[in-house]
């Protein structure tokens, strides 16, 4: 096969797709490329079809090497291994707009990796990923409902700048990454300083018409090279099908609204067991277990149908609230001692305890990756142990707890302090100890709580909600606020914003049907935005803002600047004065290339002694001025007594007591503190000292 591309304008930059060159022997294999950043992207699938597979068996693994980049990995493995963080989240970018736009009647495992072979550090590779994903399953021989687009939009200076480079995404106030269809969007996913509705969707309309060209450039390079696709296994129909469903419907319908969600999933267990049990009774023998799945799906299907029904006819959800009711609230901080802070998140049947460690420089994460070394000041970790849906299983963090802890994060981070006006590394660790609908939205909650109760003093309060939407067309719609998890699992939106009072500040939102339309979009965010308020209005009831102390468990830290160019004062020959004043205080210093002088500390006076002393060294020796000296040498004529580290003062003998001395010994110990005053500095800088409380006798 010969090489052929496509090449797509957006804004100032261009994207460009081939295919024919590379990795010939997947199904389906593209090269994606914009600026310096190239990403091969391969798509294969099993020869062999499973039957008995009703889920989509994807997997994609977006991977970053090290050679694009022109780096040898650091620490002692030389080799790429376990996926970062920042690998799994691009590949849940690239696997949610994707993976409804396969087909179940597939039934073969399918495996999609996105592999980034260049980086120019300037253009971010994951937008190409996701085009290049797109474009090599759609020029394949699998079945794929596609092609799918994405661009990142941000807002800077007030201007909308299409696929940016790091520089520009470091500067804005608003940054998204939009993908959809030929007929429309269906993911968005993003986070902002306090933005407004109307910003996020003036962001999402700039996006749509760079996705039309990103998906027409792919029909057109599936014209040329494309597959003829892969048979679908047809599935037969279960000929008893409207018998299942007339024979459990009232009761089914009286179960999809028992109120608590263990008892309501218990009751809908029971009624599929009872009409299979019936069946076989009717049947006289057992029915094999393809059979009872397909039973188990008729009913689902139904339980589906009920919930949808009820939601748009008649306003009433399984939970019985209304479309915008949001369930009960309690929140809690100071829920357990010795940590540094603490909040509890109650809504409904979904509960966060979320924990605020404080720690100095030396805990910040220290990242190593293709887009350069770096080291982060706060995270945050969202765990999801099986105990919180009443299950057993393995404790890990998986693809779901790395997803959800970052949108939790990015909706967190602004409003945090800045690293100058707080100087600590913050840790937020969210423990889901419940959880039925919208766990990463209670971290979000929980997390605010505990960094007010641990007296970080952040710029607001954060809240965020979980809204869905059952969908028949444009004009048959609900949106529904503060979604269950069978809302979520029944429903055609996972619509995920958070921020504060002003604005919003994290967002999600993946669309299971081709396309919603700007109104539904604008409705949502309307309802989101009252939902955002009510919570937070409830949060205040419990704690309204920042602690004035830190825990007492927390280190001190203690800052202030000084001219670079005195830097070495502080430090001393071979680091000699920074090592002696941290170890007589017990503390930690570090002092950067601009001058902040840092001092971490366990005990808040042990800190403020070493400040001090710090400060000291800077200081101009002043006749008059008095310090607590430290005998450091004696001598025939007095004691040498040094009054701030590295400076030394004469107290000659006539100056330690108001009685003749005869021998200073009699009067001063080495390594003796006690109280000086400078009472001349002669031209060349030596310093006299006395005592202050001349020593009436001999000791």
């Amino acid at each position: 096969m010969n090489e052929e591309k496509v090449i797509i304008e957006i804004g100032d930059k261009t994207l460009e797709l081939s295919t024919g060159k590379l990795a010939k022997q997947a199904n389906g294999s593209v090269l994606g490329k914009l600026g310096g950043s190239s990403v091969l992207s391969t798509v294969c699938c099993s020869t062999d079809i499973n039957p008995q597979l009703d889920f989509i068996p994807l997997q994609v693994e977006y991977n970053e090497k090290y050679y694009a980049a022109g780096k040898i990995p650091g620490g002692f493995l030389k080799r790429e291994g376990r996926p970062k963080d920042k690998e799994i989240l691009v590949s849940r970018l690239i696997d949610r707009p994707m993976r409804p736009l396969f087909s179940k009647e597939f039934m073969r495992e399918i495996q999609l990796i996105p592999t980034v072979i260049s980086t120019d550090t300037i253009h971010p590779p994951d937008v190409i990923a996701m085009c290049a994903a797109s474009a090599c399953v759609f020029i394949s021989d699998i079945p794929f409902d596609g092609p799918v687009g994405a661009v990142r939009i941000v807002k800077v200076n007030g201007n909308h700048v299409v696929n940016p480079t790091f520089e520009e995404i470091d500067r804005a106030e608003l940054e998204i990454i939009v993908s959809g269809s030929l007929e429309g969007i269906t993911m968005v996913e993003g986070g902002g300083k306090e933005v407004s509705e109307e910003d996020l969707i003036d962001a999402i309309e700039f996006a749509k018409p760079c996705i039309q060209s990103i998906c027409e450039a792919q029909v057109e390079l599936a014209k040329k090279v494309g597959k003829e696709k892969l048979d679908l296994v047809a599935i037969d129909k279960y000929e008893d099908e409207s018998k299942v469903k007339a024979s459990v419907n009232d009761l089914l319908t009286e179960a999809c609204f028992i109120l608590g969600k263990s008892k309501r999933s218990e009751a809908i267990k029971k009624i599929r067991n009872d009409y299979i049990a019936r069946l076989e009774e009717e049947r006289g023998e057992e029915i094999d277990d393809d059979e009872k799945k397909v039973i188990s799906g008729l009913i689902h299907d139904l339980e589906k149908d009920i919930v949808r029904s009820s939601i748009l006819n008649n306003k009433r959800r399984t939970d019985h609230r209304t479309p915008t009711d949001i369930r009960p609230i309690a929140c809690e901080v100071e829920v357990v001692p010795h940590t540094h802070g603490t909040g509890l998140f109650t809504r409904g049947e979904t509960q966060a305890l979320a924990f605020v460690t404080l720690g100095t420089a030396m805990d910040a994460q220290i990242r190593d990756d293709i887009d350069g070394d770096r080291k982060e000041h706060f995270m945050l970790h969202y765990n999801f142990p099986p105990y919180s849906v009443g299950e057993t299983g393995r404790l890990f963090t998986g693809r779901r707890e790395i997803g959800h802890g970052h949108l939790a994060f990015r909706s967190v981070e602004p409003i945090l302090p800045s690293k100058e006006e707080f100087p600590y590394t913050l840790r937020i660790v969210s423990e889901v100890l419940e959880s039925n609908g919208s766990s990463s939205m209670a971290t979000v909650c929980g997390s605010s709580l505990s960094l007010m109760d641990a007296g970080v003093p952040i710029k607001k309060a954060v809240a965020g909600i979980a809204m869905g939407l059952v969908y028949e067309d444009e004009r048959s719609y609900e949106v529904i606020s503060d979604i269950l998890g069978e809302e979520d699992h029944l429903g055609d939106m996972d619509f995920k914003v958070a921020g504060t009072k002003d604005g919003i500040t994290g967002f999600q939102m993946d669309i299971k049907i081709k396309n919603i339309s700007s109104e539904i979009m604008k409705h949502a965010l309307s309802q989101a935005k009252e939902g955002r308020l009510h919570i937070l209005s409830e949060m205040n009831k419990c704690i309204t803002s920042p602690k004035e102390a830190l825990s007492p468990h927390a280190p001190r830290i203690l800052s202030f600047n000084v001219d670079p160019d005195k830097i070495g004062i502080l430090i001393g020959s071979g680091g000699k004065t920074i090592k002696s004043i941290t170890e007589k205080y017990n503390v930690q210093a570090d002092i950067n290339d601009s001058g902040l002088v840092t001092i971490y500390g366990k005990e808040s006076q042990a800190a403020d002694e070493a400040l001090k002393t710090f400060q000291q060294l800077l200081e101009e020796p002043e006749v008059g001025k008095e310090y607590d000296g430290v005998v450091k040498r004696i001598t025939d004529f007095g004691a040498f007594i040094e009054i701030i580290p590295g400076k030394d003062g004469l107290c000659h003998i006539s100056q330690i007591s108001k009685q003749r001395v005869n021998k200073v010994e009699d009067y001063l110990q080495l390594n003796q503190t006690i109280r000086v005053k400078i009472i001349e500095i002669d031209r060349l800088g030596r310093v006299n000292l006395a005592l202050v409380n001349l020593i009436d006798k001999k000791r």
